[in-house]
């Protein structure tokens, strides 16, 4: 593809400074068409690489990323509740309605069929479990939504208050983990 693009950039650049009598419109009229015919083949390149890469992968990238977020939030929390990191409120109550924030995300068409490991070894852990045993995965997700929205309301009433409702958060992300996430 490359060899073509630079063969046919040649090409209109040669065509637009031929010997043909040149008029001030003709040799812009030229340019413009050579201009043209340059983007045009730019953007069907692009269009051709993209297409190489599997849609599906954009899929699992996105899923990834929100589980980062997820995780960029959550283990500071943790890290309170076992006095790795000192209690602060106020941070507390943001990382908490981050992962609230993150519940409002609809990312369910990154979790299409066929994204699993079992298909993309080493790009995803997501095990095929995730649509064979539906909806047991959509009830696991229900009991982390419900996890985040009592610490939400808790998270900035105290050290105490964290502790209270951290461990279900982590049950409801264990009890996901364990059913449909490959073990590393």
């Amino acid at each position: 593809m490359r060899k073509f693009l630079v063969l046919l950039i040649s090409a209109t650049e040669s065509w637009a400074s031929s010997s043909c009598p040149k008029t001030t419109t003709e040799n812009l009229m030229k340019k413009i068409l050579s201009l043209f015919l340059t983007m045009l083949m730019f953007t069907l390149s692009i269009k051709t690489f993209a297409a190489d890469e599997d849609p599906n992968l954009q899929l699992i990238k996105a899923r990834q990323g929100e589980m980062e977020l997820r995780t960029y939030s959550v283990m500071p929390l943790f890290g309170m509740a076992k006095g790795e990191i000192p209690y602060n409120s106020e941070q507390a109550v943001i990382l908490a309605n981050n992962l609230k924030l993150l519940m409002e995300l609809d990312i369910s068409g990154a979790w299409a069929q066929g994204t699993g490991k079992d298909k993309y070894p080493g790009k995803t852990h997501s095990l095929p479990e995730i649509w064979s045993t539906y909806p047991k995965v959509a009830e696991a997700g229900l009991a982390y939504d419900v996890a985040i929205e009592e610490l939400a309301a808790e998270a900035g009433n105290g050290l105490g208050a964290l502790r209270s409702k951290i461990g279900s958060v982590g049950d409801s992300c264990k009890g996901c983990h364990d059913d449909f996430r490959e073990k590393e």
